[in-house]
């Protein structure tokens, strides 16, 4: 349901999507920190990325910046600086059996993590397909938020607000 292009400037990247593609309008959701995950097995903290989404028909297209420096999936296929097709994500209302069908066939994680208080993993498949495949589990925010793409890129003109805040911004 998701394709996910790694970039190195996300700003520029929605903008060229949209020049080269009238693909849009990118949701932009900067800044998302993971202050705890599992990195191969291994406890890490402090990933920190930008998302940009977009509705293209019946599949979303996903532009990924990582900011922070760390060990990440991100870059365990695309190098800091550089920009190219990182994984298929798969949105699942049955997480543990989709979970279990890749480890037993020998994929391991390369994330596991906790976001919104559902689950989403990394798996490394990429030997096997030349990508990753992130599971996300389902849940009504994330639902919601898909449905929000969606909805913005029905009738789009290809023109106004082609980059737009994922998410209202909060008055305080």
């Amino acid at each position: 349901m998701q394709v996910a292009i790694m970039v190195d400037d996300i700003e520029t990247a929605c903008a060229n999507w949209t020049k080269t593609t009238g693909i849009g309008p990118f949701l932009h959701v900067p800044h998302v920190k993971l202050e705890e995950f599992d990195y191969r097995g291994t406890k890490s903290s402090g990933l920190d990325f930008s998302v940009a989404i977009a509705q293209s028909g019946g599949v979303q297209i996903e532009l990924v910046q990582q900011h922070s420096d760390g060990p990440s999936a991100y870059r365990d296929t695309i190098a800091k600086g550089e920009g190219g097709f990182h994984h298929l994500g798969v949105y699942t209302d049955d997480y543990d059996t989709a979970y279990a069908s890749y480890i037993d066939q020998g994929f391991v994680a390369a994330v596991d993590g906790i976001f919104g208080g559902y689950r989403f993993s990394y798996i490394d498949t990429s030997k096997a397909i030349g990508c990753m495949i992130e599971l996300i589990e389902a849940n009504p925010a994330q639902t919601d938020f898909f449905e929000r793409i969606a909805a913005a890129a029905e009738g789009w003109d290809g023109v106004t607000d082609p980059i737009r805040p994922g998410f209202p911004a909060v008055v305080v």
